[in-house]
């Protein structure tokens, strides 16, 4: 495309991709930046020793946490982002998430528009992400246009009965939305997809879908190895005038008509703060969420599971109120099967024959609860380096959740049930620090995901969310790329 694309899109995860697919066919030269390169098709993608010891795919880079000191934050750096190893769970945000919702530590504030305004675009991502699910099997569901492209993801034999004793202790179990063709995967190798990365063999995800929708065109291209350093901005017409990346150690300057950073909430305020532009309010970087999530294991010495993938139902009983008119709590779904090697290298002196009876009598979930947006939780830059300082919110209603859980299976028949929560290490659905708004003083974007300071630079990843909701964020992140996709099309025209 030269060194003057129509269009810079930066990153080419959920958001990134989307907004490619969504502008691919306009006609305008797109140049995709990704720091990472393809997963290859001879990586060890369903080894869990590699995966969940000496990670094959994770970044080695460190920052630093509140107090200072380094760790590793366990995301990924590649073509498709994150979505190459996430459970492919891609489920709106309910309709009472866009409005005021009062949790028990606070209020998780209004969007600036309502569910209605994103419900065409929810409908477009499913399409494009060829998702698998019920609107009909969950009461809270918000309203859809049309059905699901697919219908769910079977339930496996074990899981059948564990969906069913779950019912028995009544709570509504729902068939979770899902972005995998199950055959397709499973052809490829008898595990599950939660946490494996996918070697486009299955798994619906911003390489697969996004991407491969856009590169279809010729007037996209995908640069990789690309990390973008900087973006100048002309001080006289505040438009970002250039995009600088280094590559195999040669520097490259772009100067396109429009920018759309898409690195992920972390990356995206780290580098509109390297590049000291979009921040008249001084809210980039603020207002970072980190789902608070926790890691169940119900256990059952009559209960087999020989399931392979097990990840195909939810629990949003407790989503909207407690169950008897009270606050919120959160969402609980099945997590990847957790087998003896995972239980192994995550219990390290348990003995393998434990892990295998363990995994052998157990079903494993995930519990989600919102984290709700603070000015002080936030990402910022000490001597050149990316510091995250989360301090955890709602965690009242975290605790109620896991209890409520751990009482229900009990209830189901699981007469142990143990339970881990993930720390800050674990990126459970970063978003957040680039926030979208109504007012230019407590936001960073206008509701198009347009800068208020800089007319032609747009921000569509999870960084522009307002709230964190209780769900997993990557089918709304992707429904909003779509739409600024619109906007700026309109632009272009203009």
């Amino acid at each position: 495309m030269g060194t003057e694309p129509d269009i810079v899109i930066i990153g080419s995860g959920m958001g990134g991709a989307s907004l490619a697919a969504g502008l691919a066919s306009s006609g305008a030269k797109i140049t995709i930046l990704e720091r990472g390169y393809q997963i290859p098709d001879d990586a060890p993608a369903r080894d869990p020793w590699r995966i969940y010891t000496n990670s094959a795919f994770r970044s080695r880079e460190t920052w630093l946490d509140a107090n200072g000191r380094e760790f590793e934050p366990g995301n990924y750096y590649n073509v498709g982002g994150n979505s190459k190893l996430f459970g492919a769970v891609l489920i709106r945000y309910r309709q009472e998430d866009f409005g005021d919702l009062e949790h028990h530590d606070g209020i998780s504030p209004a969007w600036p528009f309502g569910y209605e305004e994103l419900t065409s675009w929810y409908d477009a991502a499913e399409s494009l992400y060829r998702v698998r699910g019920d609107a009909k099997s969950d009461p809270s569901e918000p309203p859809h246009a049309a059905a699901y492209p697919f219908p769910p993801v079977p339930d496996e034999d074990a899981i059948r009965i564990a969906r069913h004793r779950l019912e028995e202790a009544g709570v509504k179990p729902f068939s979770l939305p899902l972005g995998v063709d199950i055959d397709r995967w499973l052809s490829a190798g008898k595990t599950g997809w939660d946490g494996y990365p996918d070697l486009r063999c299955g798994k619906m995800d911003a390489e697969t879908c996004g991407l491969a929708t856009a590169l279809v065109h010729d007037n996209v291209e995908l640069v990789t190895g690309a990390t973008v350093t900087c973006l100048n901005a002309d001080l006289q017409s505040g438009r970002i005038e250039e995009v600088v990346y280094e590559k195999n150690g040669a520097e490259t300057r772009l100067r396109p008509k429009l920018v759309a950073v898409c690195a992920g909430a972390v990356q995206t305020a780290a580098l509109l703060l390297r590049s000291g532009i979009a921040n008249s309010s001084g809210y980039v970087g603020r207002c970072f969420m980190n789902h608070n999530a926790t890691a169940m294991i119900a256990i059952d010495p009559r209960f087999r599971n020989n399931a392979v993938y097990q990840k195909t139902f939810g629990i949003n009983d407790w989503y909207l109120s407690d169950g008897n008119g009270g606050k919120p709590l959160g969402n609980v779904q099945l997590l990847g099967r957790v087998t003896p090697d995972i239980l192994k290298i995550q219990v390290p002196q348990l003995p393998m024959s434990a892990a295998r009876w363990i995994s052998g009598h157990a079903l494993d979930l995930y519990l989600i609860s919102e984290d709700l947006p603070d000015p002080e939780s936030r990402v910022v830059l000490k001597e050149g380096k990316i510091q995250l300082i989360w301090q955890r919110t709602n965690m009242e209603a975290h605790r109620r959740l896991v209890a409520k859980t751990k009482k229900t299976l009990r209830r189901a028949g699981f007469p142990i049930v143990l339970s881990r929560m993930f720390d800050g290490r674990v990126p459970s659905h970063q978003c957040g620090t680039v926030r979208m708004g109504t007012d230019p003083a407590t936001s960073v974007l206008d509701p198009d995901c347009r800068s208020w300071d800089h007319k032609n630079l747009f921000v569509a990843d999870a960084a522009v969310l307002p709230t964190s909701a209780a769900v997993n964020p990557a089918l709304t992140v992707a429904a909003l790329a779509l739409r600024a996709a619109r906007t700026i099309r309109q632009e272009l025209a203009e």
